[in-house]
């Protein structure tokens, strides 16, 4: 079986590099991932200038790898349709560095790589470490290897893909695995205004998570109580409720 690996921390990024080590153990693994730290980049591609491709040697492993000058979907859609020679069983981007739960994940890049991938047809997951310190990539390395086998064994519905957050916790203190829905994330976000040595001003993004109360089957409850999440989440934004209500307003009259 053939895996393709990216990530949005960059191609030098620990969890990329256990990840990638930990499912060469089972498959043949190919890494195309940014050539730098690309997170919060969304669902972005580059169009604007060159997307430029470096074959690098991926730390102390034999596993093919190129480092791309662009997003981590630009490199999703370069190793499917320009890279590769072949075609991949599966795509998993990860793992991240920290987590990617519920409306987060629009701003994701990690989550859009695989978003990508379910585009054209694969079978595709995002993993995610909710913890931002002492990170135990080789636990989230282990598990992307067995929830990475069962996918391939089992059907998806058609544009599907999995997002994962494994919570902050020793893989001791995880209570099990429990399928979830996205939650809701919102930020109290403040905006620091600066004045750079040439006398102009400039902006960095800060803020804070707002608390809301979660739905429990949601993905941020299930983390918050020391549970794996697996949410399956799809690319077809549509509100199909409100088709009907819409089409109620007189719309020739504008």
């Amino acid at each position: 079986m053939k895996v393709l690996v990216t990530n949005d921390d960059g191609i030098f990024a620990e969890g990329i590099y256990k990840l990638a080590k930990k499912l060469s153990e089972k498959f043949d693994v190919y890494v195309v991932a940014p050539d730098r730290q690309r997170s919060a980049t969304g669902h972005a591609i580059t169009m604007h200038h060159p997307l430029r491709v470096n074959k690098v040697k991926f730390f102390d492993t034999d596993i093919l790898a190129w480092a791309v000058n662009g997003t981590p979907t630009d490199c999703v859609k370069l190793g499917i349709e320009a890279i590769l020679d072949i075609k991949p069983d599966i795509i998993i981007s990860g793992i991240n560095d920290g987590p990617n739960l519920g409306t987060d994940v629009l701003y994701s890049g990690t989550v859009s790589a695989a978003i990508e991938g379910a585009i054209h047809g694969f079978k595709s997951l995002a993993i995610s470490m909710v913890s931002k310190k002492d990170i135990d990539y080789d636990f989230g390395a282990d598990f992307s290897l067995k929830i990475a086998e069962k996918l391939l064994e089992k059907e998806l519905p058609n544009n599907t893909l999995l997002n994962i957050n494994i919570p902050d916790c020793s893989r001791q203190e995880v209570k099990g695995i429990k399928v979830t829905t996205l939650g809701i994330r919102r930020y109290k976000n403040s905006f620091i205004k600066r004045i750079d040595p040439r006398g102009q001003e400039y902006y960095w993004l800060g803020g804070e998570i707002v608390k809301e109360i979660q739905n429990e089957s949601s993905d941020i409850a299930c983390v918050e109580d020391n549970y794996i999440s697996i949410t399956p989440i799809h690319f077809d934004l549509t509100k199909f409720e409100a088709i009907e209500e819409i089409k109620k307003w007189d719309l020739k009259s504008i």
